[in-house]
């Protein structure tokens, strides 16, 4: 089912066309290559891919894992294994890693797979930030597979911005400017996972991406029904098409806190069977962020799921992870 059109009919107009302008803008030439790479495996089963993440920031695909999401029509044909297709359907997305050759050297991919009614239920439709909060971001549409696809994709887009401002605008005190509204909600979405990112990266990653931000947010203040009300030139307060009042959005904070706890939980022991060398990839991010090192053993390689959970609660009881 397509993005419902209260999201993009419905006062959204100006935002679908700043997040569509920014879906659409130059990426790394390198990252042709994993769309190709991502278009032999899936096949006429692609509707489309999706770049977001650090290597897309950095401009240096090189730069630690590419991060993208293959969306596809469907998970049968996606699969030669049931149980992939059973365990995509049950918690979406399935992560995989690959390395994908270039010119220049080989590219090493994280990429989810995620069906695109799934995508369009998630960004609209599910109680937790896991996908409106990544895909409220700036990211890039790396391919799709005709215009109906990409108008979908871009409708997906810009209905998880509307979520992400409808569920962060009554939790931040007005007035206030788009830094602070996207500081706070990025917070509270990395709140709501296991994550090792300290806790200034959200502001760190308002700043970077402030040009966007601030764009999207005018256009969230403008249309028939804005999302949000503006003061005065860059000043903002909650928009009347944003009912949710303070008390309730702090609410519902504290539930996702809970709910994303059980539920990175739940990715990482699947995660575990379908993603090459993921313990290792965990160890690496969690020094990276932090620079607390996790020594990864045999044992841990051969049984990722009880000896990775046993270092989860060690780190979460380190506060290492949040």
């Amino acid at each position: 089912m397509a993005a419902g059109p209260e999201d993009v009919a419905g006062g959204t107009e100006p935002l679908r066309a700043v997040v569509a302008a920014q879906a659409a803008a130059p990426f790394p030439e390198d990252l042709h290559h994993v769309v190709g790479a991502l278009e032999g495996r899936f096949g006429g089963n692609l509707a489309g891919v999706l770049f977001y993440g650090s290597c897309l920031r950095s401009g240096d695909p090189r730069d630690g894992l590419v991060d993208a999401y293959a969306v596809v029509d469907a998970y049968g044909p996606a699969y030669p294994k049931a149980w992939l297709r059973w365990a995509n359907a049950w918690l979406p997305p399935n992560v995989f890693y690959m390395e994908c050759a270039t010119p220049a050297g080989p590219i090493r991919v994280k990429f989810g797979v995620l069906s695109l009614a799934d995508l369009e239920r998630g960004v609209g439709r599910w109680f937790h930030s896991y996908l409106w909060g990544r895909f409220a971001q700036p990211v890039r549409l790396g391919a799709a597979r005709d215009p109906a696809a990409r108008a979908r994709l871009v409708d997906a887009l810009t209905t998880a911005t509307a979520t992400f401002i409808r569920q962060t605008a009554p939790c931040v005190e007005a007035p206030f400017d788009a830094g602070t509204l996207w500081r706070v909600g990025l917070e509270l979405s990395y709140g709501a996972e296991l994550r090792p990112e300290d806790r200034g990266r959200a502001g760190r990653l308002a700043e970077q991406e402030s040009a966007a931000y601030a764009a999207r947010t005018a256009a969230a203040a403008a249309g028939a029904a804005p999302l949000l009300e503006s003061v005065e030139e860059g000043v903002y307060r909650q928009g009347p098409a944003t009912t949710l009042g303070p008390r309730g959005c702090r609410r519902r904070w504290w539930w996702r806190r809970w709910q994303g706890r059980l539920l990175s939980l739940a990715r990482l022991i699947k995660a575990a069977f379908t993603f090459q060398g993921g313990v290792d990839y965990a160890a690496w991010k969690v020094e990276r962020h932090t620079g607390v090192a996790v020594p990864v053993t045999a044992a841990m390689r051969r049984h990722p799921v009880v000896f990775g959970l046993r270092t989860v609660w060690r780190l979460l009881r380190a506060r290492v992870l949040h």
